[in-house]
């Protein structure tokens, strides 16, 4: 299966040397690999150029500088970077195109695993691998993952699922709308563990921004994504018991509460009421209740999901 990847970074200089290393060792290698300098003011541009010249299935692109926003997670920059870099250098060929993240190390049989899992199931849409971190103790463990989920640092699409949900919104929560709206269409998403080890992410997720504020920004997410208020409750419990304990599940709550007041843009409604069947399956699943919509509203909500375009674009504004 041919293979497009396109790698955004925006001042990665710390880490862009091991990501382009652990691309190397790759024991399948894309096809074509597209790195996206968003802008950078360090060494990145300059290692990024320096390891396309030594490798003729890489290309370096260039964005203007941009002014720094208080905080680019938000604006879902990288994603408007990949969806940039796609117009530019995607000529269809690729039958999956990735999109990754610049803080990650692979493992050598990254590609190779991820490749093996499309081939293995034509209904996997998305998958990417599951990800790890090393403390300062040196200890290695595995970032949280929900199921169904991969995380935005390492996204895989099938071509075809990828135009079935195109265009992703650039927002907030998008890491997740495009899997909600993969699977309204009827494919598959997975994370999956890579034999060997898992890619280690080089920053840990909330690490550039601050704990909480990541955590608003998760709870903003729940917004724009259409999350159930039992799952976000629930959420916030869970997280009141991670550092700084209490404060963290207090600064998800209010991301999700002050969400709307602030105008943030949201996903389709298609994609948002799949979002809240999925959920209220799983607290089901859990025991937790939420007794299922009477059979009028799953009949409107059936109807509303079969309306919905199995092909095209515009399918998750």
């Amino acid at each position: 299966m041919r293979m497009l990847i396109v790698a955004p970074f925006r001042d990665e200089a710390t880490f862009l040397p091991r990501f382009l290393r652990s691309l190397e060792r790759q024991t399948r290698r894309p096809d074509r690999l597209v790195l996206v300098d968003d802008g950078s003011a360090d060494d990145s541009a300059a290692l990024a150029r320096a390891f396309a010249e030594r490798h003729a299935w890489a290309t370096l692109l260039a964005r203007p500088r941009r002014p720094a926003g208080r905080d680019r997670l938000a604006r879902a920059a990288e994603l408007a970077a990949f969806q940039w870099a796609l117009a530019r250098a995607d000529d269809g060929a690729a039958e999956l195109v990735g999109k990754l993240d610049a803080d990650l190390e692979l493992t050598p049989g990254t590609f190779a695993a991820l490749e093996a899992a499309f081939a293995a199931d034509p209904r996997l849409g998305i998958s990417g691998a599951l990800l790890s971190v090393r403390d300062a103790d040196g200890t290695t463990r595995r970032e949280r993952c929900p199921p169904g989920h991969v995380r935005g640092a390492t996204k895989l699409y099938r071509r075809a699922c990828l135009e079935a949900i195109a265009p992703v919104p650039a927002i907030l929560g998008w890491d997740t709308i495009d899997e909600a709206a993969a699977r309204l269409h009827g494919w598959r998403t997975a994370s999956m563990a890579i034999p060997g080890g898992d890619p280690l992410h080089l920053r840990p997720t909330g690490a550039a921004s601050g704990l909480l504020r990541a955590q608003r920004r998760w709870g903003t997410c729940a917004w724009a994504i259409g999350a159930h208020p039992a799952w976000v409750a629930l959420s916030a419990l869970r997280r009141a018991g991670e550092r700084p304990r209490v404060l963290s599940g207090a600064a998800f709550a209010a991301g999700w509460a002050l969400a709307p007041l602030r105008g943030v843009p949201r996903a389709d409604a298609a994609v948002r009421r799949q979002v809240r069947r999925e959920q209220r399956s799983r607290l089901r699943d859990a025991g937790l209740g939420l007794s299922r919509p009477p059979a009028g509203r799953r009949a409107a909500a059936a109807a509303a999901a079969r309306a919905v375009p199995s092909g095209g674009r515009g399918r998750a504004r």
